[in-house]
């Protein structure tokens, strides 16, 4: 079996999250619980008619909703930098702390490439350091 998508006891998913069991790619996320993915009692997890296991807090595994495993979604990533090289320190902190393990490096690839686009005065090395510590 592949490794989980999320690892390690402090990230903010849930411990019963299918992220924490399944690769990404073999679940699906979606925006928040619904009728198309209810609670099975007898193991506490949510899945959808087809048995696909779903997470329900994207914005705890760091994922947008997505059918990754039902419809074969790509998954992308896309840096929303702020307006103000002000701003991009406490947004590249918030973003690279919730990221879930394996979306972080592709974040960072996205970081490396969009910040001296938007921000050619930023030095980008040292904006992800302070990101990242």
């Amino acid at each position: 079996m592949a490794d989980a998508f999320v690892t390690g006891g402090e990230h903010p998913s849930c411990g019963i999250c299918p992220s924490r069991r399944f690769p990404l790619g073999e679940f699906d996320v979606f925006e928040r619980p619904s009728v198309d993915c209810p609670f099975d009692p007898v193991d506490g997890h949510r899945y959808t008619a087809a048995g696909v296991p779903v997470c329900v807090h994207p914005h705890k595994v760091g994922l947008p909703p997505g059918r990754y495993k039902t419809d074969g979604t790509p998954f992308t990533v896309e840096l929303k930098l702020p307006d103000s090289p002000a701003a991009l320190d406490a947004y590249l902190y918030e973003v690279m702390h919730s990221a879930a393990p394996g979306v972080l490096e592709l974040l960072i690839e996205q970081a490396a490439e969009e910040i001296p686009r938007v921000f050619p005065q930023v030095d980008v090395l040292q904006a992800l350091r302070r990101a990242l510590n």
